[in-house]
């Protein structure tokens, strides 16, 4: 199982961290995820998802991964 690490800008509030957490666990391949905003956005995923694909669902709910 990989680790993935994305940088992620924008999220000021527990419901950003929600909201990203809930997008990158529909994305296929992914078994587990942890995002924190603080002290820098950031999310560390376990599994076999494409990073394409979890930098799309981060975009689509508003915020800038890379």
């Amino acid at each position: 199982m990989a680790e993935i690490q994305i940088e992620i800008t924008g999220m000021t509030c527990g419901h950003c961290v929600r909201a990203v957490t809930q997008a990158l666990e529909q994305v296929p391949g992914v078994e587990k995820v942890e995002v924190q905003r603080e002290p820098k956005g950031e999310a560390r995923v376990w599994g076999n998802a494409e990073r394409s694909a979890l930098l799309a669902a981060i975009e689509e709910e508003g915020y800038q991964a890379r």
